[in-house]
């Protein structure tokens, strides 16, 4: 008798095998946790590879020539990503967010990018609408693939790029990639119709802060409305990048250096459940985002899910535990079955990590390892 080996990557976060309800109902679309939230955007990590080594992200004091990442065989398919992203239309899902590590190191991603396109929201019409489908990378290989994710379906880009100046964006990916590849990247996107796009930049005290304006400024002058950029505090995600409160500096912060410069004035949400706060230039010139997890924390209106490369599926990105969904996928379980499961599970939601550390709570934490940026995307 052959015996199954599993990989060390694979054990790497705690899942456990959900549950089969019995007698659940179909899925409505309209699914909530025990806090009253409900379910709206899944984001899904596509590979735990990138190709920076960003200090806040992957160090490559950790992920260096020995890590190990996930092998091939433990990744989802394509067709496994696009059966649980079914799956979570039925209860409610509106938008699809791809990322990594970096997505656009998965091979021939246009190709699930097309499978993803062809699914339909459970809102109650006949025949449902369109998946907001869109995809967060770091910008390298961009300008190359803009033309073919736009064919394939891709509506919507998200670049991260932490500073305008050259000198520092290559220390800070820890690569030496220059930004202008990255602009090049940028400009490319917009050509081929990926708009608007969204920027963001991690600010990290003592590191890029002064970098803020002279980008806001870039942005402004180049692009205009097409493109919006966000600001993120620097948070404390897994446990590899030796986060601490000191290299904060907060949205507030950040927006009274922007406001100097250009006024601002406060914009409405779009939507429940934003993770930016909205903020117009005066003058007409565009709009700026912040998302303040830290000082801020939006916990209350969270309706986002997160299927990580090898299929678990975790309810916070500062969770230590998920939910092994590829044990269903890959178990003969029908889609009722998975259906009912992920139902269960969001049922039982009830993570609020960010609320829970500013109120300086115990409960912030478990004791067990956070799940990597790289590994669940952000």
């Amino acid at each position: 008798m052959g015996k199954s080996v599993i990989p060390l990557a694979d054990l790497r976060y705690a899942a456990a095998v959900p549950r089969i309800p019995t007698n659940a109902p179909a899925p409505s679309g309209l699914l909530s946790d025990r806090l009253g939230r409900s379910l709206h955007d899944l984001r899904i990590s596509v590979t735990d590879r990138c190709n920076f080594r960003c200090s806040y992200c992957m160090p490559k004091e950790v992920f260096d020539k020995d890590y190990k990442f996930l092998p091939q065989t433990s990744l989802l398919s394509f067709e496994e990503i696009t059966r649980s992203a079914k799956l979570f239309a039925q209860h409610g899902v509106k938008k699809l967010r791809l990322t990594g590590g970096e997505p656009l190191l998965r091979k021939h991603i246009e190709v699930l990018i097309a499978q993803l396109a062809a699914l339909r929201t459970n809102d109650g019409t006949p025949e449902g609408a369109p998946l907001d489908i869109t995809l967060t990378t770091n910008g390298t290989l961009l300008a190359r693939k803009a033309v073919a994710l736009r064919e394939a379906g891709l509506q919507r880009v998200t670049v991260s790029l932490d500073a305008l100046d050259d000198r520092i964006f290559r220390r800070m990916n820890d690569v030496d990639f220059p930004v202008a590849d990255v602009l090049a990247g940028i400009d490319a996107a917009l050509a081929a119709g990926l708009s608007p796009i969204k920027i963001n930049m991690v600010v990290k005290r003592g590191t890029n802060e002064h970098e803020v304006v002279p980008l806001a400024r870039h942005v402004r002058e180049h692009y205009g409305p097409r493109v919006v950029l966000r600001f993120i505090e620097y948070m404390d995600v897994g446990a590899t990048n030796g986060w601490c409160m000191d290299e904060v500096l907060p949205s507030a912060d950040v927006r009274a250096r922007l406001n100097a410069v250009f006024a601002l004035h406060k914009l409405p949400a779009t939507q429940p459940g934003e993770t930016a706060e909205r903020w117009a230039y005066a003058d007409g010139g565009g709009e700026v985002g912040f998302i303040s997890s830290v000082t801020q924390a939006f916990c209350g209106d969270c309706n986002r899910a997160r299927l990580s490369t090898e299929g678990k599926l975790f309810l916070c990105l500062f969770a230590s535990r998920g939910h092994d969904l590829r044990a269903l996928l890959r178990g003969g379980y029908d889609d009722a079955q998975i259906a009912a499961a992920i139902g269960l599970i969001w049922g039982e939601r009830e993570d609020r990590y960010s609320e829970l550390r500013s109120q300086g709570a115990a409960g912030a934490g478990s004791g067990e390892r956070r799940i990597e940026m790289h590994y669940i995307g952000g």
